[in-house]
């Protein structure tokens, strides 16, 4: 049984959208460098008109543990998605400030970084595309033949849209994240879109019996 994330969102009209749809997780991205950047008053604006059933995930790269509490402790968020360079220890001091799951992102470059996943201490771990200076947010997949070393349930990420979903399932990943597969030719987030990776993924675990 695949979870379904839809990633990025920033306007109400994506909370409108994904309330339709119903994915299990969205991602409000607070990472200042991405084009999908969200400030932290207008996040929980957002999370406001969210649905309960669908979970949020805050998604920071290398920022402050202040920062990263206070979305948390507003309760912004209610899944932490880390996609920088943070290591064991961030992730330790993390989990004595509190209880929310911990999503620990790296890059698929090789076995290197298969390896140091499937050693993390965090709660899930996603794994996504790597391209020279940019890890994540490029649209691009990565050699999913890589997949075959992981040895604990993943996210997949990198490029993952209507085209590819069904292969995308097919890796037994436990949950699939979608950002730029779910917008339109201007950037943003088009509800149909959503509405269709949704469905298929729905369609995907009814036929394999969930």
């Amino acid at each position: 049984m695949s979870q379904i994330k839809i990633c990025g969102l920033t306007r109400q009209e994506d909370i409108s959208a994904v309330n339709m749809a119903v994915p299990d997780y969205i991602g409000f991205v607070f990472a200042p460098k991405s084009r999908r950047f969200l400030p932290l008053e207008k996040a929980a604006a957002l999370k406001r008109g969210l649905l309960p059933e669908i979970q949020a995930a805050g998604v920071f790269v290398n920022a402050p543990l202040h920062e990263v509490m206070r979305a948390a402790q507003e309760k912004i968020i209610d899944v932490i998605q880390l996609h920088g360079t943070e290591d064991e220890a961030y992730i330790e001091k993390l989990r004595k400030e509190t209880a929310l799951p911990i999503i620990k992102a790296y890059p698929a470059r090789g076995p290197r970084d298969i390896a140091e996943a499937n050693s993390s201490a965090a709660d899930m771990i996603l794994l996504d595309t790597y391209r020279l200076g940019n890890f994540g947010g490029s649209g691009e997949t990565f050699g999913w033949e890589l997949l075959s070393g992981l040895k604990r349930p993943f996210f997949l990420a990198g490029g993952i849209g209507l085209s590819n979903l069904e292969e995308a399932l097919a890796t037994g990943a436990y949950g699939i994240d979608v950002s730029s597969g779910a917008e339109g030719a201007d950037g943003k987030k088009d509800a149909e879109k959503i509405k269709q990776i949704v469905a298929m993924v729905r369609k995907a675990e009814s036929k394999g019996g969930n």
